[in-house]
């Protein structure tokens, strides 16, 4: 059988990442998409005990594969529901060949949250509080979705196990229990590392 070399030059920064993405994706990536070293960051965090970690609001797939070919101990799962981006996010899996690395067409609120280890989050409510910056007007935008999808996630977060790793970047918080404890964070508090108490 033959073997896929994969491309290191892919993971070198977001320019070379994103020319796997069509150029309105590509557009988007400054905004919406992970930078690559935030994710190897967080990444690495999450990883540290292997386990199956889960992206919440996971776009074309960035963090996960950055994830899954920086650590190949866990297995990076993202969950998006908007099907155009997650047939993107399955190209882009296919292209570098990601073997731990599983995307699923869905809205999160049909995740079972015992089903995974650790979370990652770049905060994807977020767009339910703004006017303008959407990536598209396919989805429907409120505050009281905003605080739904929090209230889901908080619930799901606080059922989980003591030792639970969750990293949030660019987050208000609301979607985080007062039982996770802030173990890191970036100069800019922009990225943060919480572990379960």
């Amino acid at each position: 059988m033959k073997s896929i070399t994969l491309d290191p030059t892919w993971y070198v920064n977001d320019a070379a990442f994103d020319w796997l993405y069509p150029e309105r994706i590509q557009q988007l990536s400054r905004q919406h998409w992970t930078p690559v070293e935030v994710a190897k960051k967080a990444a690495k965090f999450l990883a540290s005990e292997g386990g199956k970690i889960l992206d919440i609001g996971s776009g074309v797939g960035k963090f996960c594969l950055i994830g899954g070919h920086h650590f190949q101990e866990a297995i990076f799962y993202g969950v998006e529901q908007r099907k155009e981006l997650y047939h993107f996010a399955q190209a882009a899996k296919e292209l570098t060949a990601a073997r731990n690395v599983d995307f699923i067409n869905g809205n999160f609120t049909q995740i079972d949250f015992a089903d995974f280890d650790h979370f990652y989050f770049y905060n994807a409510f977020f767009e339910n509080l703004v006017e303008d910056g959407h990536i598209d007007q396919d989805m429907e935008y409120s505050v009281s979705l905003y605080k739904y999808y929090s209230r889901y996630m908080f619930k799901g977060l606080d059922d989980k196990p003591s030792g639970t790793r969750l990293v949030t970047y660019h987050s208000l918080e609301d979607e985080v229990p007062p039982s996770y404890q802030l173990v890191d964070a970036t100069v800019d508090f922009l990225l943060k590392m919480w572990i379960k108490r």
